[in-house]
């Protein structure tokens, strides 16, 4: 019985230190909530488009698409593929790590996927659209050291899905 009587208030303290200390309020209405951070003004407020791009960043007319897929760059890109990519994606449109590759190209601009290939980083740093795909994925891909040209390859096999 002893036991208990010592047990009991020793209890409390540790509740009551573990919940800021203090005993509850008389009022049972909740504090407010802390007002949120006013905006700044429209002309002190940074500007939203000054954004750096990588200097090698892929532009829409840095891509010439041909009417048929090139069989040569889809043989290339099945070769880094199969040695960098297999692991967390997959040729049908089924998410391994990150998406399935099949049907991306009609998700996602040419220049998108490339720059997701080259500039990774910047991307997930950057574009909501890579930052969604980190937050369901859970990972962020690791840069792979492709070439521009190994990134055209790989695109045309996407395309070619």
């Amino acid at each position: 019985m002893k036991l208990t009587h010592t047990m009991v208030p020793a209890g409390i303290a540790l509740l009551m230190a573990s919940c800021g200390g203090e005993a509850p309020k008389e009022s049972a209405a909740p504090a407010p909530a802390p007002a949120p951070a006013a905006a700044a003004p429209a002309e002190t407020a940074p500007a939203a488009t000054a954004v750096t791009y990588p200097a090698d960043f892929i532009k829409a007319s840095d891509i010439t698409l041909g009417d048929k897929i090139d069989p040569a760059m889809v043989a290339n890109a099945k070769k880094i593929f199969d040695a960098k990519c297999h692991v967390c994606h997959g040729l049908t449109d089924q998410k391994v790590v990150g998406p399935g590759w099949k049907g991306v190209i009609n998700q996602r601009s040419p220049e998108w996927i490339m720059n997701m290939m080259l500039h990774t980083q910047w991307m997930v740093e950057n574009d909501p659209a890579a930052q969604k795909l980190v937050e369901e994925t859970g990972t962020v891909m690791p840069d792979q050291q492709l070439t521009k040209e190994q990134a055209r390859d790989m695109l045309e096999l996407i395309r070619s899905l």
